[in-house]
């Protein structure tokens, strides 16, 4: 497709907002010299009517639409009984995984076929490297939800930075995304909004090429065996885990019933910094993700609140 942005929302009122209803005829013009359909982003029911009156089968439907109920069901109403329309629905700003599916949701049972779904990445304060969270784990959950549906992943605003756009683009076809939302710009710093991240047409082409498109599966029977031998090793790891963390909780347990014992809160700041330190210090010699770490422990942290409130509740 031929991504083009006429009404970009900003969050502030002096950035470049899109040059409007003006450029509809230009992008159709342009599907009709490459041969690729456009598609753009709509995000009330003024858009809809202008874009679709211009002569346009695609669109997408932006992350700051996707949070709004509301504005999504308006939309979704508005293209009831359109014909060959296909919509991409962009996830929540926000990480919620249940926003995106009503979204969704609600441009099926206004009966639009095509319906699909673009990973651009979650607002978060924790954010180092990108501009935009990934959290895989999201989409993953929504295609659980909508296996059938196609999943495309939205480098460019997750990465914020054109020197990270292969890595991500890399990953997302590892993870059997259906396709890749890239920005391309002739002149890139000199664009209008979001300069840092888009690449030109050349540098677009050299990404794709570089592109590792791998197999899901493999019938090479050696390949199998040892896989499968190498899964086994991993089940009994994994039983290790699980018996570890049982009687890491029993001990949550006892501590939690000694707490109330003793009239000593449940949540310990002083006592939980050290331990992430600690164990975060630990990983980074071995050689484990400090992010990976961090869940796991805030994870681990989660479930040993729950336990020591249910003791100290059942013990008055």
């Amino acid at each position: 497709m031929l991504r083009g942005g006429i009404w970009k929302p900003r969050t502030r009122p002096n950035s470049f907002e899109g040059v409007g209803q003006i450029g509809l005829p230009w992008m159709i013009a342009a599907q009709n010299e490459t041969g690729l359909p456009a598609i753009t982003e709509v995000a009330n029911t003024l858009h809809v009517d202008q874009a679709l009156k211009a002569g346009f089968k695609k669109l997408w439907i932006g992350a700051r639409t996707t949070v709004n109920p509301f504005t999504v069901q308006e939309i979704a109403e508005a293209v009831q009984g359109v014909k060959d329309l296909e919509i991409l629905v962009k996830n929540p700003v926000n990480p919620d995984v249940n926003l995106w599916i009503g979204s969704i949701e609600r441009f099926m049972k206004s009966g639009v076929e095509e319906v699909h779904a673009v990973h651009r990445g979650f607002s978060s304060f924790k954010s180092k490297k990108y501009r935009n969270e990934p959290m895989w784990e999201i989409p993953r959950a929504l295609k659980s939800e909508f296996p059938k549906i196609k999943l495309f992943c939205d480098p460019s605003h997750i990465c914020g930075r054109r020197d990270l756009l292969a890595d991500v683009s890399q990953k997302a076809i590892d993870l059997l995304y259906d396709g890749l939302m890239i920005e391309s710009h002739i002149t890139p710093d000199e664009a209008w909004s979001d300069a840092q991240q888009q690449i030109t047409p050349e540098q677009l082409n050299e990404l794709l090429r570089n592109l590792i498109l791998r197999k899901e599966y493999s019938s090479d029977t050696t390949f199998k065996k040892n896989l499968e031998a190498l899964r086994v090793e991993i089940n009994s790891i994994d039983q290790e885990l699980i018996n570890l963390l049982l009687k890491r909780m029993q001990i949550v347990q006892q501590i939690g019933k000694y707490k109330g014992e003793n009239q000593i809160t449940i949540l310990q700041p002083q006592r939980w910094e050290e331990i992430k330190q600690t164990h975060i210090a630990i990983a980074k010699e071995v050689g484990l993700s400090e992010a990976f770490i961090e869940k796991y422990l805030e994870a681990i942290h989660l479930e040993s609140i729950r336990l020591q409130t249910k003791v100290m509740n059942d013990n008055g």
